[in-house]
């Protein structure tokens, strides 16, 4: 470039003006030239930059996108577990309700496949609740099926039609449901009246036995202890002799000082010897016990006790025991209410304590459904701040109050008591019997009682006019103390059984019957002498 001007200056003058343009120009285009090379590269580098910018975002995107569909999964399955166990069962319905639209003349083909595919599924479906308990061939039932449900969907498009039919599939589906649960609730509380044939057997085993005894081999030792309030004394009301065996031993195994201890057992006449006998041949180690005779308290009678004489009149028996109620369909009647074991006195025994033990200062009442884990000591330190009864709420936000044991639609009952008030569990209760006594609570309680002779003013059973008898008169321990329903809460925390100090079968289902709950079972039965040779004979085993 820089020999182009000196090669003009050798040209003539004319032919230089020429030249010299043409050199104007051409310079002028090689600039043009250049700026465009170089806009052309600075796109192009950007271009590039952005291009690999982009492929960049894409080949994480794609790592990312699997990795958020894996967790989905993973989250749908942690959310709707047995996938395939509901699908298939959706399958079974949605099949059904394509047949109930499907009139069999018209549409034979799709008629026969469907319920061809509800037959396989069903096979492949079997008695299994579980996604692992599914035979191989069931992804393959899956799959055949959604293709006819596919076939079908496209054959019966009429949306309203297989909406209406929903609907009344689903309405016949919760009347069959609320018929069975009827049905079950029935067959439940039908359960919890029986006993089972074994514990028949060895109360019979026991009398037996105890008749063959000399009167001094019928008596327990240290009585001396009976009547010491510096002992610890647990009163316990039962005509259940293994389930009464089970309370003591498990109360004994735990105890630190079982020497100090002293069992107070009360049942009637007809298991009266049978409970003497297991007790002398299953003495509770280091501890005392007592068996007694509720029919031998004289001074329990109608004329004392309001409730006993409401239990001997003819028309509460009709109420319990009439076979008309023994059924399903009973009407608004409700076989729970009606349980005989409420016409069973020892049932209300627990309103007398200080007549029982009138030389005892404080008494620990255990229920005959209840197994002990821990050591009750601590119980006795207990400062219950002026109140009678001590024991564990078992009140909610919204349930097991007041108002759920009384009838609030009554003055008497609205006048003296708020519905809101906290409800608390019998079954492992200490009570001070001083205090007792200088409030004069079984006067009380007996007042009720009367007030009560037509039902009315309460629900039946025991719970309701203790809450009456000791309102505002109970001390509230900690929840650890006692955990309660095991006997129909199949949801019980197994971390709470762990840590309670007492846990308790309150409902129908009992662990010495069949219908008791399984996983609770185990806590009850290893109190249990299986090996005892009475309870083998009459095959009571585990």
């Amino acid at each position: 470039m820089e020999l182009i001007p000196q090669l003009i200056s050798m040209v003539p003058q004319k032919s230089t003006l020429k030249l010299r343009k043409r050199y104007r120009l051409d310079v002028r285009k090689m600039d043009q030239v250049k700026f465009e090379l170089q806009g052309t590269y600075s796109s192009q580098q950007i271009s590039a930059r952005e291009s690999q910018k982009m492929r960049i975002e894409r080949q994480n995107s794609q790592k990312i996108i699997p990795d958020a569909h894996v967790r989905q999964m993973r989250d749908q399955k942690k959310i709707i577990p047995d996938a395939h166990v509901r699908q298939m069962r959706d399958q079974i319905i949605r099949a059904k309700a394509y047949l109930n639209l499907a009139p069999a003349r018209n549409n034979a083909p799709i008629v026969r496949e469907l319920r061809q595919r509800i037959r396989d599924v069903h096979r492949a479906l079997g008695e299994a609740t579980k996604d692992t308990e599914l035979s191989r061939r069931a992804p393959e039932r899956i799959r055949s099926m959604e293709s006819t449900l596919f076939k079908a969907s496209k054959l019966f498009n009429d949306c309203s039609a297989m909406v209406k039919k929903l609907r009344a599939m689903m309405h016949s589906t919760e009347e069959q449901l609320r018929v069975q649960k009827k049905q079950s609730m029935f067959l439940i509380q039908l359960a919890a009246r029986s006993f089972p044939k074994g514990l028949h057997c060895l109360p019979m085993r026991l009398t037996a036995e105890y008749y063959a005894l000399t009167p001094n081999e019928q008596e327990f030792p240290n009585k001396g202890k009976l009547d010491d309030p510096s002992l610890y004394h647990h009163a316990i009301f039962s005509d259940n002799i293994l389930a009464a065996a089970v309370v003591v031993n498990s109360t004994v195994f735990h105890s630190k000082e079982a020497e100090k201890i002293v069992f107070h057992l009360v049942t009637d006449k007809l298991n009266y010897a049978a409970m003497r006998m297991w007790f002398l041949a299953n003495p509770p180690g280091n501890a005392t016990i007592q068996v007694q005779n509720i029919d031998e308290f004289t001074w329990l009678n109608s004329s004392y006790s309001p409730i006993l004489k409401q239990l001997e009149s003819a028309s509460m028996k009709e109420y319990y025991l009439k076979s008309q109620y023994m059924s399903p369909d009973g009407g608004s009647t409700n076989l729970k209410h009606r349980n005989p074991k409420y016409l069973n006195m020892l049932n209300h025994l627990r309103f007398y304590l200080p007549e029982l033990f009138p030389k005892l200062n404080k008494v620990i009442f255990l229920d005959d459904d209840v197994v002990v884990q821990r050591d009750l000591t601590a119980l006795w330190g207990i400062d219950m701040h002026g109140k009678v009864n001590a024991a564990v709420e078992i009140c909610g936000e919204n349930f097991f109050r007041l108002d759920k044991y009384l009838n609030f639609s009554n003055p008497l009952i609205a006048r003296d008591f708020d519905p809101n008030s906290c409800a608390w569990g019998y079954g492992m209760n200490i009570f001070d019997l001083q205090e007792w006594k200088k409030k004069d609570l079984t006067a009380i309680y007996h007042k009720w009682q009367n007030l009560n002779e037509d039902s009315q003013l309460v629900k039946l059973g025991s719970l309701p006019f203790g809450l009456i008898t000791f309102y505002n008169l109970t001390h509230a321990l900690d929840k650890s103390w006692h955990v309660l329903g095991l006997g129909y809460n199949p949801s019980v925390s197994r971390t709470d059984i762990a840590k309670a100090a007492v846990i308790h079968y309150n409902g129908n289902m009992k662990p010495w019957l069949e219908i008791g709950i399984a996983r609770y079972k185990q806590y009850w039965t290893k109190y249990v002498k299986y090996d005892h040779i009475f309870m083998q004979q009459c095959n009571l085993g585990e």
